[in-house]
């Protein structure tokens, strides 16, 4: 490889990381907030002419993207994103019904209050069904302030888990909140689990915390179950002859 009078590669390979890395964001942001939708088939040639980015670090963000299970290679024929199951759903909820009722449990009493009724007054804006921009950022401020409560429990490795599984149900929460509206609903439940954990009533903490993650869980599968264009774009189960988005 030439090297710069410096010593140092040239510029335009210096320059990968940083493209490769905007490219993977830029790609990851559009499948997990559904604008590109689960079961499309996509091409390097299709991502590269929309996101004005080359080859070469198209080429390092779809292998990323493969290796986090959000696409799939198709021979010959380029890249499917994955689509969503009924047992992905499932799989996720009950992962969360695990670990975050208890982390609610253990945290309860340990909790920074000024730090949650923060994140909570971003959710409280609420978001606009159909409106990438408005969900997104509720959505990470739901992720943070559950993300919150399970740092308060003082054990990182239940935090990281939990901040993973609210990672993989972005995309789900996408599809379901695009269809109704649950930000007052989920603000009555994140003000009374606050103040559970405020005077440190473990019992109520993590009941509040069940209820918030099995109404979650009920929104989004009534979402995929009744609307028979989410159904056909989620449940495409990654069919070879599956939508292809063209």
């Amino acid at each position: 490889m030439a090297q710069s009078p410096a010593g140092k590669p040239p510029a335009e390979v210096r320059a990968m990381p940083l493209l490769s890395e905007r490219a993977y964001e830029r790609i990851r942001h559009d499948i997990i907030t559904c604008a590109i939708a689960p079961g499309t088939e996509i091409s390097e040639a299709q991502l590269c002419a929309h996101f004005k980015l080359g080859k070469a670090p198209v080429r390092m963000a779809l292998n990323r993207l493969a290796y986090d299970g959000l696409v799939r290679a198709i021979p010959r024929r380029g890249y499917r994103v994955m689509a969503v199951t009924i047992k992905d759903i499932q799989d996720v909820f009950e992962l969360r019904l695990m670990l975050e009722p208890a982390a609610a449990r253990m945290a309860a009493g340990k909790v920074d209050a000024r730090r949650l009724r923060a994140l909570d007054e971003v959710c409280r804006a609420g978001y606009q069904p159909g409106d990438a921009r408005s969900t997104s950022r509720f959505l990470d401020a739901n992720k943070a302030f559950h993300v919150e409560i399970a740092r308060a429990t003082g054990n990182a490795r239940l935090a990281d888990a939990v901040e993973q599984l609210l990672d993989e149900m972005t995309r789900l929460l996408h599809l379901g909140l695009g269809l109704r509206n649950r930000s007052q609903e989920m603000q009555r439940e994140h003000r009374a689990l606050v103040k559970a954990l405020e005077r440190g009533d473990s019992a109520t903490a993590e009941r509040i915390c069940r209820e918030q993650i099995e109404a979650a869980r009920g929104m989004v599968l009534s979402a995929i179950l009744t609307s028979s264009s989410v159904m056909n774009l989620a449940l495409a189960a990654c069919h070879p002859e599956g939508p292809t988005g063209r």
